[in-house]
Formats: structure tokens, sequence, C-alpha cells
């Protein structure tokens, strides 16, 4: 069963890893891959019905876009990111690109932790993670573009996470997750 999963996604998991690899070199992820992905995701539903049809695809696109969007907003990720997230959506559709994202929030978040203590930087990371929040809360007061402010200035790490990587690990966890409880 999992086995039949993951052929039947594999475009999509090599997608995610090329974006993973390219992500972690250069920390940007190209349109010529977000776009392509959105499009093969429609395309698979338009042409072969896959989960539902279009409109479950077309939904994930706005589940998988439009919540990164607020953080794209607010300048915490990137607009690659959004449309690597949107491109998932297009082809799992709305409740699996839900769970992908937020399980790519605690293995990113692992990650972070795990940087931070090899760089000695992990007092830090909570300090300015403190300081984002406290800005964020009195944003009312002082303003919404000075808590975005904040957000850019406090950099813990040397190197700001590549989203793709762990939205390629959270990718793996949710479909091997589902594979599993449908057995």
């Amino acid at each position: 069963m999992l086995s039949e999963l993951l052929f039947n996604l594999a475009p999509l998991l090599v997608a995610l890893t090329v974006a993973a690899v390219i992500d972690a070199r250069t920390r940007r992820i190209p349109n010529w891959l977000t776009f392509s992905l959105l499009a093969a995701g429609l395309c698979r539903a338009l042409l072969f019905g896959w989960l539902g049809g279009v409109g479950y695809s077309l939904l994930g696109v706005l589940v998988g876009g439009g919540i990164p969007l607020i953080l794209f907003l607010i300048s915490a990720v990137g607009g690659g990111d959004v449309k690597l997230l949107a491109g998932i959506g297009a082809w799992l559709g709305a409740g699996p690109v839900f769970a992908i994202f937020l399980v790519e929030k605690v293995v990113g978040l692992i990650v972070v932790l795990v940087q931070a203590w090899s760089q000695r930087k992990t007092k830090l990371l909570f300090r300015n993670s403190a300081l984002i929040a406290a800005n964020f809360a009195c944003a009312g007061e002082l303003g919404m573009q000075n808590a975005v402010d904040s957000g850019k200035s406090f950099r813990s790490i040397q190197r700001p996470l590549p989203f793709a990587v762990p939205l390629f690990v959270a990718t793996l966890l949710v479909l091997c997750m589902s594979a599993v409880a449908r057995s």
C-alpha cells in the first residue's frame, strides 16, 4: 500500500527533492519548479480525477497557499515557500496539505533548535524569539511594521532555515502515516 502510494506520487516526491536541494543551497525555490508542481497537480486531477478531482485539488491549492501566505505577509517565509505548499496542495488536497504544514512546523523547529545548539546560539534563539513574540503581541500599540521589522532584524542562526527541507520530510511523514492508517 505504501509503495503504491509513493509510486503514484513519484513526480511530487521528485519535485520536492529537487526543491529541498536547491533551497538548501541557495535559500530560494525557483518559480519554474513551484509552478510546474502546481500545474502538474491540477492536470493530474483533471485528467485522472485522482483524490476527488479538480475541486479537491483547487481546495488544496487554496489551503496550501493560503496558510503560508499569512506568514509571507509578515516576512516569516518567502514567496517560493507559499507556492511550493500550494503545489503540494494541488497534488494531495486540503486535509493532507494542512497536516503537512503542521508537521513541517514541528520538523522545522527541531532543525532550528539543533542548528542553534550546534552554533552555540540557543540562548540567543530563545531571547530573540521572545522579543519577536512580544513585538507581535504589542503590534496594536507599536504597529505591525515594527513587529515585522523586529522579525527581520533578529537573526539567531547563521543561515535561515530552508523551508523545502523540513517540508519534504513532513510530506514523507504524513504520506507514510496515512498509508499505515489505511492498512
